[in-house]
């Protein structure tokens, strides 16, 4: 009877310790769905279904990241960087910063290393030449699943590819123009340039600067501007497949560059010596009062005043055909190296870069204006009225410019290197236009076919 009793028992308490099988629980007996309707994520041992207390903590990350740029540049970007580290406390992000030039001489053997920064800031000038040796990540993946592009166009978006691969992503958009002291211009007899001024209005208005005791301008990055006049007369740098370049008639060489080193010669912009004594913003001609203005893109603008500190205008490209000239371009990418042992968390860093309104308000457009729609109708209100300048001329410049050319390619440094050996050549006076347009042509088309 005693054995009887203890089996009846048994037998009762497992009946009444259901599954949930029978009595109408709507199937989730067990826990076998989790809250939000997946498939079990709660099962001992799972991380993936622990409450926030109790989830394991991220691997602790480093990250390198470097950049180029002025100190006002250097002093947001770091504190872009704290902000990040304060929402992600397991990741760390070492900076490596220089001015442009110093920047791609320290780039060069770490590539050769293979040991690249994690996040690289890109320009487009060096684009081909480390995306095209395998040497950046291809960041078509990271799109619409780490990096949100919902509010990017696309146009933004591909100005970062090599055919269909990715190698940089845009952080902003930009494009040249002549930025200026208006006082100093007051000194020439002038309140601006006129709407619609010529090349020949600069050159007289540099003579002028000159009589006032005044540089105008200190000259032009040749790759930049002479690509500008190449595509006001309808020709470009490039050959459309970057093996060549892109205008057969030297004579627009000569056109270009002879009134510059004219100009030079006839100390009304300074000389290569005089320039070499520029080492960043603090040591520009125009920050010290000496020179009127600098030719060089819409995202330069709020940092040179800052350091000028004092107001400067903005004014259009010399025409004519100033629409066909002028164009957007990605002001810089960030690239990820494809050395990188973390390029989900590089990735992860883009996406707050471009998406996150607050940091935004630190980065204030200086790599260019925003691509992310949203972000602009964010911070744009917040912003001072230099910065509400470059912001509207480049939504000018939007309706009166044309396509861009196709990224610079393999080669394209060299040129740049090339270009500035032959230019100082001929303001020093040592090679004339007619013989620097045939030497140029000789050597750079050398070196595009040799990059192909």
């Amino acid at each position: 009877m005693l054995l009887l009793t203890v089996l009846l028992t048994l037998a009762l308490a497992a009946c009444g310790g259901g599954g949930g099988n029978d009595g109408g629980s709507g199937g989730n007996g067990g826990n076998a769905q989790s809250s939000e309707g997946g498939s079990s994520g709660n099962a001992p041992g799972n991380s993936a279904g622990k409450s926030d207390s109790g989830a394991k903590d991220p691997e602790p990350v480093t990250l390198r990241m470097a950049w180029w740029g002025s100190q006002p540049r250097h002093d947001y970007t770091l504190q872009v960087i704290e902000m990040y580290q304060q929402k992600y406390p397991h990741v760390k992000i070492e900076p490596e910063y220089a001015n442009f030039d110093d920047y791609w001489k320290k780039l060069a053997p770490q590539a050769a290393a293979n040991d690249l920064p994690d996040i690289i800031q890109m320009d487009i000038s060096y684009l081909s030449q480390y995306g095209g040796k395998g040497q950046l990540e291809d960041l078509t993946p990271y799109l619409g699943t780490i990096i949100n592009t919902d509010h990017i166009s696309e146009n933004a978006i591909s100005g970062g590819k090599l055919g269909d691969q990715l190698y940089g992503f845009n952080i902003g958009v930009n494009t040249i123009q002549f930025q200026y002291d208006p006082e100093l211009l007051k000194k020439l007899g002038i309140e601006k340039p006129d709407e619609n001024w010529t090349w020949d209005d600069y050159y007289a208005l540099a003579g002028k600067a000159k009589e006032a005791g005044l540089y105008f301008d200190s000259g032009f990055r040749p790759e930049v501007f002479f690509g500008y006049y190449l595509r006001t007369k309808g020709r470009h740098l490039y050959s459309p497949d970057g093996t060549s370049l892109g205008y057969d008639d030297d004579q627009l060489f000569i056109d270009f560059f002879a009134p510059l080193a004219k100009l030079v010669a006839d100390g009304d912009t300074p000389t290569p010596d005089v320039k070499a004594q520029i080492k960043g913003l603090e040591d520009d001609l125009l920050v010290k009062g000496q020179q009127v203005g600098v030719w060089q893109w819409t995202n330069q603008f709020v940092g040179l005043q800052q350091v000028a500190n004092r107001p400067l205008e903005m004014a259009h490209m010399p025409g004519p055909n100033r629409e066909q000239g002028l164009y957007l371009k990605p002001s810089m990418y960030f690239s990820i190296s494809k050395n990188s042992k973390h390029k989900e968390e590089a990735a992860k860093f883009i996406d707050f870069w471009v998406n996150d309104i607050e940091a935004n308000k630190l980065i204030k457009g200086d790599r260019g204006v925003p691509v992310n729609s949203q972000v602009i109708e964010a911070v744009k209100p917040t912003l001072d009225p230099a910065l509400i300048k470059v912001f509207d001329y480049v939504a000018w410049a939007q309706e009166n410019s044309s396509p861009m050319d196709p990224p610079d390619p393999n080669g394209a440094a060299e040129i740049i290197a090339l270009f500035k050996e032959i230019t100082e050549a001929m303001d020093f006076g040592k090679l004339s236009p007619e013989d620097a347009a045939k030497r140029f042509r000789e050597e750079a088309n050398a070196i595009l076919a040799r990059n192909k």
